[in-house]
């Protein structure tokens, strides 16, 4: 098959000829049909992102839907023939207290991810892909959606799982930090179907924010932050009606933590702050502020295993409106056009690239 594989973060990335994988107990052979790319693939690539951990002569590439070709032995739901959407957040399945994790062809966090990304080295970039069972999840009920689009749920799927994490509930108000970026504007959408009553969309882009309240809605509220924490948490409290029950920050490598404080500000008294962004600076706290007002803040790193299923569920009851996205399909040999693409493009935009066929 062919297979992008990159010598080592930083290294030289080639379109080469490899074996297909073999399954093994556990696993799932796809035949990749489409998967979306991130927006800093091509910096990720060439080693720039520092806190990005990979091995070897790997393929990398995260998400990805497909068809099962084969399953291993100990593999009992999943077969043959299954359009599935592969996950590339993996857990270690022994029942201990802090399993390792990693992202299958993206990175992994600790020592512990290291040794596990041995066993899970490739990703998705490529005619074919294994994974563990545990990872992909069939998609039913879909078929009439075009593919492309309905590749956004690898986009949707990590700010759901923060909103989860965060609690959200029918009928509360939650401040989206970060909200025009590609995974902030999915959780803008996302929140959306999970029944919020209102969204502040807080971001530095008044026209990005401007173009998102109109494609997603009366119950979104845009608010272009200012950089000075006071005004915009005032702003975003206004904007919220008084308050916020939850803040969600998907704010990419921010260089200062005022957007953060910003939302942190924004909240009801008990209400909820989820840290699911890359800020690249700490972020200070009023110790006195967060007691008195109840705050609860809650780090999240991408989403609980079965986060498909619910996820596909809101898709296909056209509670999660996918219409709004707009894909741009390169083929698997064109990944330096596709790479550029994915570094400029829009919110609403999402650079898909197909398998074979």
């Amino acid at each position: 098959m062919k297979a992008w594989k990159l010598d080592r973060l930083g290294g030289t990335l080639a379109f080469v000829d490899v074996p297909v994988p073999q399954v093994r107990p556990g696993s799932v052979l796809l035949r990749v049909e489409t998967q979306s790319l991130m927006s800093y693939l091509k910096p990720y690539v060439d080693g720039a992102l520092r806190a990005y951990r990979a091995p070897e002569h790997f393929v990398p590439g995260g998400n990805a839907i497909g068809i099962v070709e084969a399953v291993g032995a100990d593999v009992w739901h999943v077969r043959p023939g299954l359009r599935v959407v592969a996950s590339s957040h993996l857990v270690a399945r022994e029942n201990v207290s802090e399993p390792g994790q990693i992202l299958i062809g993206v990175t992994s966090p600790d020592a512990f991810g290291d040794r596990l990304q041995q066993s899970w080295k490739d990703g998705t970039l490529a005619e074919y892909a294994l994974f563990p069972a545990q990872a992909v999840t069939p998609i039913e009920g879909l078929d009439d959606h075009d593919l492309p689009r309905l590749t956004a749920v690898t986009r949707c799927v990590v700010p759901y799982g923060g909103l989860v994490r965060g609690r959200l509930a029918a009928g509360e108000t939650v401040v989206v930090n970060g909200a025009t970026g590609a995974y902030g504007t999915a959780g803008v959408m996302v929140a959306l179907a999970m029944g919020a009553a209102r969204v502040v969309a807080a971001g530095r882009n008044a026209d990005m924010l401007s173009e998102l309240a109109r494609v997603a809605g009366p119950r979104v509220r845009p608010v272009a932050l200012c950089g000075t924490v006071a005004r915009d948490a005032a702003a975003l409290r206004t904007a919220a009606g008084g308050g916020a029950h939850l803040a969600f920050d998907m704010v990419g490598h921010a260089s200062d933590p005022n957007s953060t404080l910003a939302a942190l500000g924004a909240l009801h008294r008990g209400g909820r702050l989820v840290l699911m962004g890359s800020s690249a600076v700490p972020v200070p706290l009023d110790y006195l502020q967060v007691m008195f007002n109840n705050w609860e803040i809650i780090g999240n790193f991408m989403h609980a295993q079965d986060a498909y299923l619910p996820l596909l569920a809101l898709v296909r009851s056209g509670l999660l409106d996918l219409g709004p996205i707009r894909p741009q399909v390169f083929a698997l040999a064109d990944l330096e056009r596709a790479m550029a693409a994915a570094g400029r493009a829009g919110s609403f935009d999402l650079v898909v690239v197909t398998g074979p066929g």
